[in-house]
C-alpha cells in the first residue's frame, strides 16, 4: 500500500496579477505546512483520519485561509465557523456549523464524530458541546485581522456577499483527504465561510454528502468554491456514487462533478479526490485552486494555478 495526502486552500477567481511572488511563496508555503504535518503521521503507519484533522488544524492556524484564525467576517463584524470531518472506514462522520470562539472547528466536529451520537451541530449549541468536551473559548480578537476587517468594509459599500478569491484579498475554505497505508480513507473541510453572509447563512463546508465525504469503497472528497452550488449536486457524493454506482474513474467522476454539475449552475469551484487504490484527482474550473499533493516515496507538490 502506498499513503496520499491532498490540501487546499480554496479554489476562485485567481490570476497572476493578484498575487505577487513573495505572496505565492506564503501560499505554497502555507500548503507545504499542512503536508509535512499530516505526511509525518501517515508515514508513522497513522490513520488517515489522524491525518486529515492534523492537516487542516494547520491551515485553521494559518492567517492566510479562510478557516479558523484569519476567517472573513460576517455582515455584523462576527465570525462564524464551518467544518466536517468524514471516516471512509465505517462512515462515521461530525460536523458544526456556525461555530463560535473555538480556535479550531475541525478537532470541535471530530469530537461530534467520536463522542456524540449525532452528525452536525449548530451555532449555540456547537459551543455548548465544545465547551462540555473541554474545548479552550477565545475571544473575538483571536481570529481578527485587519485584512478581513478592510474586505467586510468593501463588501459592505457594495453590498455584495462573496467568496473570498473572488475578492481582493486572497484567503480561501481549507480541506484535506488521505488514503493510509491500511487502505482507509478520510476528508476533513473547514471555513470561515462567505464575506458578508447574513442570517446564519451555512454554505457546503459542514454538509456531509455537499462539501465533504469519504467512503473506503469509493473515495474521499473535499470541496472548495460557491457553496449554493456545491450543496444542490450534493457534489462530494457525486463523486463517490460516479465510482461506486456508476463504475466511473475518479477523474472522470471529479471532472462530471466539476466540468459539468456546479457549472450547469453557473457556479465555479474545485475538489480534491483520492480512492482507495491510491489515484487522485484535483479538478477545478475557476482561475486558481491552493492545493497540494504528497504521496509515499515523492517529493511533495504544491500548486496555485
Amino acid at each position: 500500500m502506498k499513503y496520499v495526502l491532498l490540501v487546499h486552500g480554496g479554489a476562485g477567481a485567481i490570476n497572476r496579477k493578484m498575487i505577487s511572488s513573495k505572496g505565492e511563496e506564503v501560499y505554497l508555503n502555507g500548503l507545504q505546512s499542512a503536508l509535512r504535518k499530516g505526511g509525518k503521521i501517515l508515514e508513522k503507519g497513522g490513520s488517515a483520519l489522524d491525518t486529515v484533522e492534523k492537516a487542516v488544524i494547520d491551515l485553521e492556524n494559518n492567517p492566510i485561509f479562510n478557516a479558523g484564525k484569519g476567517s472573513v467576517l460576517t455582515h455584523d463584524g462576527e465570525v462564524e465557523l464551518d467544518a466536517s470531518i468524514m471516516n471512509g472506514k465505517d462512515r462515521q462522520a461530525g460536523a458544526v456549523c456556525g461555530l463560535r470562539n473555538i480556535t479550531n472547528p475541525i478537532s470541535v466536529a471530530r469530537c461530534v464524530l467520536q463522542e456524540s451520537e449525532h452528525v452536525l451541530l449548530s451555532a449555540k449549541g456547537a459551543l455548548r458541546f465544545a465547551n462540555a468536551m473541554g474545548f479552550e473559548q477565545v475571544t473575538d480578537g483571536y481570529f481578527f485581522t485587519e485584512e478581513r476587517k478592510t474586505q467586510l468594509e468593501k463588501a459592505l459599500k457594495t453590498d455584495r456577499v462573496f467568496l473570498d478569491h473572488d475578492s481582493d484579498e486572497k484567503y480561501g475554505t481549507v480541506g484535506a483527504v488521505a488514503l493510509d497505508l491500511e487502505g482507509n480513507l478520510a476528508a476533513a473541510t473547514s471555513t470561515g465561510g462567505l464575506t458578508n453572509k447574513k442570517w446564519g447563512r451555512v454554505g457546503d463546508s459542514p454538509l456531509i454528502g455537499a462539501g465533504t465525504w469519504a467512503d473506503n469503497r469509493s473515495c474521499a472528497v473535499s470541496c472548495t468554491g460557491y457553496g449554493e452550488a456545491f450543496i444542490r449536486c450534493l457534489s462530494a457524493y457525486e463523486v463517490g456514487a460516479r465510482i461506486l454506482l456508476g463504475g466511473s474513474s475518479l477523474e472522470k467522476a471529479g471532472d462530471a462533478a466539476i466540468h459539468q454539475s456546479i457549472e450547469e449552475l453557473g457556479a465555479t469551484g474545485g475538489l480534491i479526490a483520492v480512492d482507495r487504490l491510491g489515484n487522485y484527482h484535483l479538478p477545478f474550473n475557476s482561475g486558481g485552486m491552493f492545493r497540494g499533493v504528497l504521496v509515499k516515496g515523492r517529493e511533495p507538490e504544491v500548486h496555485i494555478f
